[in-house]
């Protein structure tokens, strides 16, 4: 039996897969805790869960209208630095009380990896997004300059001076939630794991109108994620207007939190505040999205090919992975209305081609394991410790 410590941001997107990978080492016998927002991790991981709270910014509200660099520079200097900063204290006291073998920190919680390497814990990293091995900042060198001097700044104040690896990167084990097929050829370093998309077994929203659903059309859904409610206003109502146009065989499941299609609802739009997005894409055509890596991971997991639109952060890198990987077509969130929409789906709909390349990411997905694989790395992480190996296990 070890202790794992999952040391997460406050971002749903974050925190699921490492959710489904506790699960699973529990169910091996190990111990698990968590570090982090306890409202979140509550509901996200159990009233049961062992959570060791962390402090947040108090404001981490990010104007809309960001984009590109602008937003980038927000991400950054103004939330993961913060976020690094605040949490540290809690993930320091998380080791005091629980004692773990190992630190399991997401890529965009900081102070896991760096209070890891300062207190010469042995630490895995959590790779929920594919964004990092990219390569996508390989054409603003000053950008990534600046990135790597903001990183070395948290070193000196949270972790290990001596040190000169990413810590965004574990030099051990980097477990990441995707695989090749989807990313293409990629930056990643020699000791990442291509685990594949870990699921959680959280609880789905009820009710939901299923006897409302046509199986005569295709079912699409519309989810913009859990971060983008203040902007997605106008995407969401083009979505509707280009299914409405399409009704006699297309039917729309739009995630809709903001109430912006209240009292527009009717039997080609179904709009919901929250959906049961994994029960639904066992019966999807086809997903409209953000380019968020957890939706596009969920969907490729089902074989269902997606139109993209993205936003900022890391899904412009996803959307280009989609696209490449043939499984899904690229819009542009801020200028496509519901003809561009409809011709994109028209395209994922009606041209076999997308529905194979997402079948094929399908098949990698479930060939690299997903939580159980994870948690097997981590195990043979920890022999390898016990056994005085450095390196990867």
């Amino acid at each position: 039996m070890r202790r794992f410590l999952f040391v997460v941001p406050p971002l749903v997107g974050h925190i699921n897969p490492a959710v489904a990978v506790a699960a699973e080492l529990t169910g091996r016998g190990h111990r698990v805790a968590w570090a982090g927002l306890p409202g979140l991790l509550e509901e996200l991981a159990g009233p049961g869960a062992g959570i060791h709270p962390c402090e947040t910014p108090r404001d981490l509200h990010r104007p809309p209208e960001l984009r590109g660099v602008a937003a980038l520079r927000f991400l950054w200097q103004d939330f993961l630095g913060p976020l690094a900063l605040a949490m540290a204290p809690g993930v320091e006291r998380a080791v005091d009380a629980f004692h773990p073998d190992v630190i399991v920190a997401d890529q965009q919680a900081l102070a896991g990896a760096l209070t890891a390497e300062r207190l010469g814990i042995p630490c895995a990293t959590s790779a929920t997004t594919s964004a990092e091995f990219s390569a996508a900042l390989a054409g603003m060198p000053k950008v990534e300059e600046w990135i790597h001097g903001l990183l070395a700044g948290l070193r000196g104040t949270l972790g290990d001076p001596s040190r000169t690896h990413d810590p965004r990167f574990s030099p051990d084990l980097v477990l990441a939630f995707t695989t090749t097929a989807l990313t293409g050829e990629c930056t990643a370093p020699a000791q990442t794991r291509f685990v594949g998309p870990a699921l959680d077994r959280r609880p789905e929203p009820a009710p939901f109108p299923w006897e409302r659903l046509d199986p005569g059309r295709h079912t699409v859904l519309v989810s913009l994620g859990t971060a983008n409610t203040d902007i997605g206003d106008r995407f969401l109502t083009e979505c509707a207007a280009a299914v409405r146009e399409r009704a006699r065989h297309v039917q729309a499941v739009i995630a809709d939190p903001g109430g912006v299609l209240d009292g527009t609802a009717d039997d080609a739009v179904l709009a919901v505040k929250r959906m049961p997005q994994l029960a639904l894409l066992r019966r999807a055509s086809a997903v409209v999205c953000h380019a968020g890596h957890n939706t596009v991971a969920e969907s490729l997991l089902r074989g269902v090919p997606l139109v993209v639109a993205p936003i900022r952060d890391d899904q412009p890198v996803i959307a280009a992975q989609v696209t490449t990987a043939g499984a899904g077509i690229r819009i542009r969130f801020g200028r496509s209305d519901r003809h561009a929409i409809g011709a994109a789906l028209d395209g994922v709909l009606t041209d076999p081609r997308y529905r194979e390349a997402a079948r094929r990411v399908r098949e990698s997905f479930r060939a690299a394991g997903g939580a159980a694989a994870a948690a097997t790395h981590l195990e043979e992480f920890t022999a390898s410790i016990r056994q005085g190996e450095p390196g990867t296990p």
